[in-house]
């Protein structure tokens, strides 16, 4: 992620909420903006005008409304939401979380959960803006096709077949035949089966 990371955080103990503020500024793997919503009732409307990446909240704060109603209302479905968990709470509230984060985490622990949070998303963002030509093209890389199988196969032109495969390099930051195998097979582009071998590099 280019931009920093906006974090907001909703605690009702100044002792915690400072605790994990604490905790989230010494983490320097990320760039992040922190803010804190001090009481319940500003959620919502801090939420609009703010639009935080990621929500850390205790639970217990909920009692007035539902997660379900605050996503609802937010409207904003790149919101994550982390529950900020300091007691026993029931597995069936925090499975409608993005991740929980325990007062008993480490600040490596931390560290993880957040990350995992901001790089899925990209991760998600980049194979979603591949074009359905691209992909088809994956596949045939994978496959052991040359420029000139590939461009026959989709009735393409070689410079056009090498101009996608530019683009996919650029826009995955994958450079080889393995690396594209890999992620093919992660994204459900191909079966396992499918693949009989992978070359060591991309054909020119």
């Amino acid at each position: 992620m280019s931009h920093p990371v906006k974090i907001a955080i909703i605690e009702p103990s100044i002792i915690i909420r400072s605790g994990i503020l604490s905790v989230l500024h010494r983490l320097n793997t990320i760039q992040m903006n922190v803010f804190e919503i001090t009481e319940a009732e500003q959620l919502k409307s801090s939420l609009s005008w703010q639009k935080p990446d990621i929500l850390i909240i205790n639970p217990s704060v909920l009692s007035l409304f539902s997660l379900q109603q605050i996503k609802k209302e937010v409207a904003n479905p790149q919101l994550k939401y982390i529950a900020l968990q300091n007691s026993l709470s029931d597995s069936a509230t925090l499975k409608a979380y993005d991740e929980v984060i325990s007062i008993y985490d480490s600040a490596e622990q931390i560290n993880e959960k957040l990350t995992r949070l901001i790089i899925e998303p990209e991760e998600e963002k980049r194979h979603e803006s591949l074009t359905i030509r691209e992909k088809e093209i994956i596949v045939c890389v994978i496959k052991g096709m040359t420029n000139k199988q590939i461009a026959d196969k989709l009735h393409l032109s070689s410079h056009t077949v090498i101009s996608h495969r530019r683009n996919i390099a650029t826009k995955l930051q994958i450079h080889s035949t393995a690396g594209l195998t890999i992620y093919a097979i992660v994204n459900k582009l191909v079966e396992l089966d499918d693949i009989k071998g992978v070359p060591d590099a991309a054909d020119s």
